[in-house]
């Protein structure tokens, strides 16, 4: 049971990589937008998430403060890709701040769910 929880994080873990990724390319083409893959990495990072957050097959507590901030900060990257893609679709660009914001909360997420035990 600990190998199929140790493989749900290195999912969720991949899910965020994905994100960032996705977010990098596009810092590094000029481009500064919202891309499909972005969505993609969010889901898996988010359903990993989810299902690190039930209490299978382990014998400590959880620490919820860190699964509440994690939620927290998840939410409004969704919300962000959400905003940013309508703003990307009606004007053709993601403003600046939007899509910054989304590059260092998921830096931020990713190393909450390493160095916070």
């Amino acid at each position: 049971m600990e190998f199929l929880r140790h493989l749900v994080v290195l999912i969720h873990l991949v899910g965020f990589a994905v994100l960032f990724g996705a977010w990098v390319v596009e810092l590094v083409n000029g481009k500064r937008g919202i891309t499909r893959l972005m969505h993609w990495g969010l889901a898996i990072a988010g359903v990993a998430g989810l299902a690190l957050a039930a209490p299978w097959g382990i014998e400590y507590d959880l620490n919820y403060a860190k699964i509440g901030t994690k939620l927290v900060i998840l939410v409004v990257i969704g919300a962000l890709l959400g905003i940013g893609a309508g703003r990307q679709r009606k004007t053709g660009s993601v403003p600046a701040g939007i899509f910054w914001s989304i590059g260092i909360l998921t830096f931020a997420n990713a190393a909450i769910a390493v160095l916070w035990r």
